[in-house]
């Protein structure tokens, strides 16, 4: 269990954290973040992988960036606001990586599987889903461990096929042997391409189908979603006028605001600390 932190943890560097942000972030996301922290009741939902913490080799080694990490925490313990994770990882995963308290609402295999509380997740598939991902996974499993580099993610619905480590032309064709031979197997499924990554679902989820189903239960007023990859696209594009979204990182997006990585997406989250405990 994480040790909740006092109300005034961090405040000492709040000065510092301010100049910072002047100097590296745009003036229309300060903006909107101050205007976010002035309602009543937020949510703040994030990505993990590339959002809070840095992309790495090992994703069962990932972690939030400490000076992330501790204002999540101070967020969790300003009134009216709730922190959630949303994220492809399979929702055992993400408990893990992400090392918040066992209440804090998580949303994993990018929204087929939903945690509001500890204890409060609904199973993600019943024995017939089961059935075609074991289907699945014989079919493919041999096609990519002949491929070096190349590793399997296994979650409740799918499992989603690694290319982080293997030789980009090499990638390419893995990508496109696996995507191929899917298809002749399960016609049905979901296929996904994230970065370095193919998933494949038995059951047709997004992040924003989870981010809705939190929205739903916790009724915020205003709602701050962050993520850095294509399939975070699918949250930040049902986000409403008096949300506040926001792309880490360079790629396309239907996001108004950006950040350059996950250090710049620490200082968003240490200014919005400081400015909900002024509310």
């Amino acid at each position: 269990m994480t040790r909740e932190p006092s109300p005034d943890a961090g405040s000492a560097a709040d000065s510092a954290v301010d100049s910072a942000l002047h100097t590296a972030l745009d003036p229309a996301l300060l903006a909107a973040l101050d205007a976010f922290a002035a309602r009543e009741r937020v949510l703040v939902a994030l990505d993990f992988d590339g959002t809070l913490a840095p992309e790495v080799d090992d994703p069962e080694s990932a972690r939030a960036l400490p000076a992330a990490h501790e204002a999540l925490l101070r967020l969790r313990a300003r009134p009216g606001t709730t922190v959630a994770l949303v994220s492809g990882r399979a929702l055992e995963s993400l408990a893990a990586v992400g090392a918040l308290p066992d209440d804090a609402p998580l949303v994993g295999s990018h929204g087929l599987e939903v945690r509001f509380a500890a204890g409060d997740a609904p199973p993600a598939i019943d024995d017939t889903d089961r059935a075609r991902v074991v289907a699945l996974r014989s079919r493919l499993e041999p096609i990519v461990v002949a491929t070096e580099g190349a590793w399997i993610e296994h979650k409740p619905a799918g499992f989603a096929v690694h290319l982080r480590l293997v030789e980009p032309a090499l990638a390419s064709r893995l990508a496109a042997a696996v995507r191929s031979t899917a298809c002749e197997v399960d016609p049905g499924l979901t296929v996904r391409d994230g970065k370095n990554v193919v998933e494949f679902s038995v059951r047709d989820a997004t992040k924003g189908d989870g981010l809705r189903a939190l929205r739903e239960r916790f009724a915020p007023d205003a709602v701050l979603f962050a993520g850095d990859d294509v399939t975070d696209e699918d949250a930040l594009a049902v986000l409403g006028p008096d949300d506040v979204g926001i792309k880490v990182g360079a790629a396309a997006t239907v996001a108004p605001h950006r950040v350059d990585g996950p250090a710049a997406m620490a200082l968003v989250l240490q200014h919005l600390a400081t400015r909900r405990s002024a509310c």
